[in-house]
């Protein structure tokens, strides 16, 4: 079976999985699935917009978490607003329709990625890294010292938000609203990195020093794709504030950033679909673990180092035979 078929087998087979798994789950009494594969649907989108940057980009970013809770907080501010029927800034006026709250709070994400990308992106290697962790952190001190918002202690939403022919509040509708952004950022991730868009930032990867000579601006395609990234995240933001209806600074916290790191680690760097397997597989062993040890993660870590040394495109890899190659 060739590696084309292979990889069409797995993504077809997990989609149809997903697809079905809310009647599956009601059938069989068990809906508590819907919200637990809902949770993993989001920080299945937060790992992809991560690989972007990672896998293709070869820009190792600690501070993803940051544009994760931009995009959370920009509803959770507009909610209290609505609520509070007091316009942010005296002529804002706050509001629960997410046609109008999720595409703000995408915009404001990839406006704040491109911000901080600006400046991130003038460094490279272990500079890089550290520079996104701080400004990860300064976002995340930021919404602590947000005292009208919770502070510490975070905000709560007392609903989802609204949108037109659909009823968030029940968890099949908002589990395939989860499923469908999953997909629409997964065809734009796979259209941009197969496009001469995609082969630049790929290219400056790996001899960036290259790219330049053939009289290329690859920062200014590592910016858009940091962008789109940031944006990625935002929207995973947008949704995992709408399913636990509540919003905190921890979710600009690094250890947020590590968490989404390893899932685009066990599932497969430059893969797009391995980060879903990641996150599956992450936050399955995180629910059943946890309910035997608080230190779960002690047996996350032999996995995750034995995903590293023998399969190079990680579990994903594995599954479409291409997990002891590179390219």
């Amino acid at each position: 079976m060739s590696f084309f078929s292979r990889t069409s087998l797995v993504v077809v087979s997990g989609g149809l999985a997903l697809v079905i798994l809310p009647f599956m789950a009601t059938y069989f009494g068990e809906q508590y699935f819907i919200s637990l594969v809902s949770r993993i649907l989001i920080y299945a989108l937060a790992a992809v917009s991560l690989d972007l940057l990672i896998g293709y980009g070869g820009l190792i970013s600690l501070g993803h978490a940051a544009y994760v809770g931009i995009g959370a907080y920009v509803v959770g501010i507009l909610y209290y607003h609505g609520y509070e029927a007091e316009p942010l800034f005296g002529f804002i006026p706050g509001s629960e329709n997410g046609l109008i709250v999720w595409p703000v709070a995408v915009l404001v994400s990839g406006l704040c990625a491109l911000i901080i990308g600006a400046l991130c992106l003038r460094t490279t290697g272990m500079h890089f890294i550290m520079i996104t962790l701080a400004f990860a952190q300064m976002t995340y001190y930021f919404s602590v010292g947000l005292e009208k918002y919770g502070g510490d202690d975070g905000l709560s939403l007392y609903s989802r938000n609204q949108i037109p022919g659909l009823d968030l509040s029940v968890d099949t509708h908002f589990y395939y609203v989860c499923l469908f952004m999953l997909i629409a950022f997964l065809l734009l991730s796979y259209r941009l990195v197969n496009s001469r868009f995609g082969l630049v930032v790929r290219g400056s990867s790996n001899n960036d020093r290259r790219i330049k000579a053939l009289g290329i601006n690859s920062y200014r395609y590592k910016l858009i794709c940091f962008m789109i990234a940031g944006a990625g995240a935002g929207l995973a933001g947008v949704l995992l504030a709408n399913h636990t209806e509540y919003v905190s600074p921890n979710l600009m916290h690094w250890t947020l950033s590590g968490e989404l790191m390893v899932m685009v680690l066990l599932g497969g760097l430059g893969t797009l679909f391995g980060p879903i397997l990641g996150a599956v597989i992450f936050l399955v062993l995180e629910e059943v673990l946890a309910m035997y040890t608080e230190h779960w993660m002690v047996y996350l870590g032999p996995v995750l180092i034995g995903v590293v040394v023998f399969a190079k495109k990680g579990l994903f890899g594995l599954l479409t035979g291409h997990g002891k190659n590179h390219d």
